[in-house]
């Protein structure tokens, strides 16, 4: 059925041009290589960077939108999965009709482009999520989520691409900034202070939590905030907001009724030889070890999506990556795509601890699903 609408929006020689590029080897790069060539952003790098961009993209999207077309379960069908697979169809389609880029001016003009797409893709999460929602609808209650694995592990490969695919043409337009800040190459802070950036995103998870519950339980952080390592300061917020939010929530509801006073949040940041690693210890009640499985996955979240109560698709496009329960395992994706990981270990009864390992060395190549 999916295939039949597809026929309908698309020709048949657009179709089958995808299914060829979708079959194409896939280019990655590593931090390492992107902090090296963006640190001389002169017009010829551009032109190469752009250049690359314009071969390696049309390959990534066209993956994702072959598998897009032939999910699991009728999930394929399902109206939030036809919109995301339009608007990768639209993006290889307006890639593919770029013309060689040759001069600065079509540097320029790509540059453009690639950032509206990029643009036309911010609500990809929330959108599959309310996909993901409309089949769990459909679907018997008593269904064991662990059973539609095929399901997470889409999720995972879709989402670890997404993270890829926008860091590349995030990367390339930020090279462009004439003014960018002190020590930045793109998005990479080549001097970047972890204990800097886990404070800023816990004070910003506290009044997220201070604005819901009315009290937020104290954060100490540990770690010296003079070291510094190259990194991508956005993804890193991104991932300890997440696990400092869960953290918060978890210990607030654990002593909302209590006379005793919430026990602090504890974030300890150690630098080793090949990892930095980032913990963050609550005393929040831990999660029963029958649960822990259930973490990581995009089928068991209990979060309401911000898009549920919009019938019309169309008028949902201003929603942000949050509420919807997705928070931990697209945190664990961006870890990995830089060569790192995360990891959650849990004391039913008392709290949890959780690992974010940051590769220091930079030079693993991105995972290409």
């Amino acid at each position: 059925m999916a295939a039949k609408k597809l026929r309908e929006c698309y020709s048949k020689s657009l179709i089958d041009e995808v299914h060829r590029w979708g079959c194409l080897k896939q280019t990655g790069v590593s931090l390492k290589y992107m902090m090296e060539f963006g640190s001389r952003p002169s017009e010829r790098n551009l032109l190469i960077s752009a250049q690359f961009l314009h071969k390696e993209l049309p390959i990534r999207i066209a993956r994702r939108a072959m598998e897009l077309e032939n999910l699991p379960y009728g999930l394929s069908e399902k109206p939030a999965v036809l919109k995301v697979r339009d608007w990768y169809f639209d993006s290889y389609r307006d890639l593919r009709a770029f013309p060689d880029i040759k001069y600065s001016t079509d540097e320029k003009d790509f540059t453009e482009m690639i950032k509206a797409i990029k643009v036309r893709h911010n609500n990809v999460v929330p959108m599959m999520a309310l996909g993901v929602q409309q089949l769990k609808k459909g679907m018997k209650q008593k269904i064991v989520y662990e059973d539609l694995d095929e399901i997470h592990q889409f999720l995972d490969r879709f989402y670890m691409s997404r993270i890829g695919i926008r860091m590349l043409i995030g990367q390339h337009v930020e090279l462009h900034n004439p003014n960018p800040p002190p020590h930045c190459v793109g998005y990479i802070h080549t001097r970047m202070s972890p204990v800097e950036v886990a404070r800023n995103a816990s004070e910003d998870a506290r009044s997220i939590c201070l604005r819901e519950y009315g009290s937020a339980p104290d954060i100490n952080i540990y770690g010296d905030p003079s070291f510094t390592f190259p990194y991508v300061p956005t993804h890193l917020h991104l991932m300890v907001f997440e696990l400092v939010k869960n953290s918060l929530r978890a210990v607030q509801e654990r002593f909302m009724d209590s006379d005793k006073v919430s026990p602090s949040i504890r974030i300890i940041v150690a630098d080793g030889i090949e990892d930095v690693t980032i913990k963050v210890s609550d005393e929040g009640g831990g999660i029963p070890r029958s649960g822990l499985p259930k973490i990581f996955t995009y089928l068991y979240s209990t979060a309401k999506n911000p898009l549920d109560e919009n019938s019309d698709l169309g008028t949902a496009d201003n929603v942000t990556m949050a509420g919807y329960g997705y928070g931990l395992p697209i945190s664990r994706l961006y870890a990995r795509y830089f060569g790192g990981d995360l990891q959650i270990i849990s004391m039913e009864g008392y709290g949890t601890d959780a690992y974010l390992h940051l590769s220091r060395l930079g030079d693993s190549q991105e995972p290409l699903p």
